[in-house]
């Protein structure tokens, strides 16, 4: 019973987990990344402040709430569109056919999206190809308006890139998102796009002849530019081989002028060297012979030297020495006598100053006392000038017989006048005037005068 009641609520709880599994699996929404989920039925704030009764899951996983949201998906796979205009009107009023492929996708981005879930929200993918493909081909009527035929066929990128544009906003109005546009074919029925292509056909042709012709002249130009070139070049060359030729001989002659000029200039200096060894040579022998002579001269001049001295040695030995001790001995006696003269005279001098000293006290006798005792020695000074004169004795012969002319009368009479004489060569020789002295009052003058003589 009780094995029973467990297989039971086995049971149950394993139909629990089964309808809680399934239950699970419907309500968790798995979204792809080509896809975008929209849960309806909860309101939401959306980021501009507006509200919207769905919210968006864009890949990954949600769960559903159930009775309360619906999901529902819409794919954000890329719609391919076929384009085709025709008898749109270009500008300048010629009509063109254009063909062109367009890729259209859901735009995911907000608030675009919310656009798209307003107008195609489980809608089908024919129907929104269908108003893509209309609103695409009224854009392309509308910048077909705006170009020249010449615009549209010649710069489609332009085109292309002015299509996007007009598209991009009536787009965004739905929704939708244009990734790429291309025009693949542009056409006429009026023949306006042919007869452009015949002409720029000819055109091209006309500039293909002329640029073919210029090409022609050119390579003409070129080929004979290239002539003279080659003609210049080998003029060049040959003279550049000539030149390289004469500088080749010219270095080879420079060479052998400098070679030889080089040999010329070692045998100058073999033979300077030469001259210069027995310059040097000569030198040392003359060198040699002089420094003989030099050392027989110093030797010589050395034994004179030693021969002067022994002769000076002698001379000093022989005549200095015994001229010196003479010259000693003399002036030793020289002294004694100057010494001897030296006494006589201050005892002469102390005799003449103590005569003088009498003489003064004298007065004028004194004086001629005086002179009466230099009378001897003055007329022994005269006598002495005749002293050379041998006299025996002297007479007076009278032959007058004593009458007034003889002898004797007149040696009488020329006694006062040879007395004269003699004063006057005394007083000329010895500046005194023996009779003045003699005369009163003239003591005191030959004591002057003595007294000169004495400081004298």
């Amino acid at each position: 019973m009780i094995s029973q009641l467990v297989l039971v609520l086995a049971i149950i709880a394993a139909v629990i987990v089964f309808v809680i599994i399934v239950a699970i699996s419907k309500l968790l929404l798995i979204c792809h990344p080509n896809e975008v989920i929209i849960l309806s039925g909860r309101e939401r704030k959306l980021s501009d402040g507006s509200r919207v009764g769905y919210r968006i899951i864009r890949g990954g996983k949600a769960l559903r709430i159930p009775l309360i949201e619906k999901a529902a998906r819409m794919s954000l796979q890329t719609i391919p569109l076929e384009l085709r205009v025709t008898n749109a009107y270009s500008k300048g009023g010629i009509p063109l056919s254009v063909e062109a492929i367009a890729n259209v996708k859901i735009n995911s981005s907000e608030p675009i999206f919310g656009n798209a879930v307003e107008r195609f929200l489980d809608k089908p993918k024919d129907e929104i190809l269908h108003i893509a493909k209309d609103t695409l081909e009224g854009n392309l009527r509308g910048v077909l308006a705006m170009l020249t035929p010449e615009e549209v066929n010649e710069d489609r990128l332009k085109f292309a890139g002015n299509l996007i544009e007009e598209a991009d906003a009536d787009l965004q109005q739905l929704g939708l998102q244009l990734d790429t546009l291309k025009i693949q074919n542009i056409s006429d029925d009026a023949g306006y796009l042919d007869s452009i292509g015949r002409k720029k056909t000819a055109d091209v042709i006309s500039k293909a002849r002329t640029a073919e012709a210029e090409r022609t002249a050119e390579a003409e130009q070129s080929e004979a530019e290239a002539k003279m070139r080659a003609e210049v070049a080998r003029a060049k060359a040959r003279e550049t081989i000539e030149t390289s030729k004469i500088e080749a001989d010219t270095i080879i002659k420079t060479r052998d002028a400098q070679a030889k000029q080089k040999v010329e200039e070692e045998e100058n200096k073999l033979r300077v060297k030469k001259a210069e060894l027995e310059k040097v040579a000569v030198i040392h022998e003359q060198e040699a012979s002089v420094a003989g002579e030099k050392a027989k001269a110093q030797y010589e001049q050395e034994m004179e030297k030693e021969r002067i001295i022994l002769q000076q040695k002698r001379l000093e030995a022989d005549v200095i020495e015994p001229a010196k001790a003479n010259m000693k001995a003399d002036q030793l006696l020289a002294k004694g006598k100057a010494a001897h003269i030296l006494e006589d005279g201050e005892a002469k001098i102390t005799v003449l100053t103590d005569m003088i000293s009498t003489y003064q006290k004298a007065n004028g006798e004194g004086e001629k006392v005086f002179i009466l005792q230099m009378l001897p020695e003055i007329i022994n000074q005269l006598s002495q000038t005749v002293g050379q004169l041998n006299i025996d004795k002297i007479s007076v012969i009278d032959s007058s017989n004593g009458g007034p002319n003889s002898g004797i009368s007149k040696l009488v009479n020329q006694m006062p006048a040879a007395v004269i004489s003699l004063v006057d060569q005394i007083e000329t020789a010895t500046g005194i005037n023996i009779l003045k002295g003699l005369q009163p009052g003239n003591g005191d003058a030959l004591a002057e005068k003595s007294t000169e003589s004495k400081e004298y």
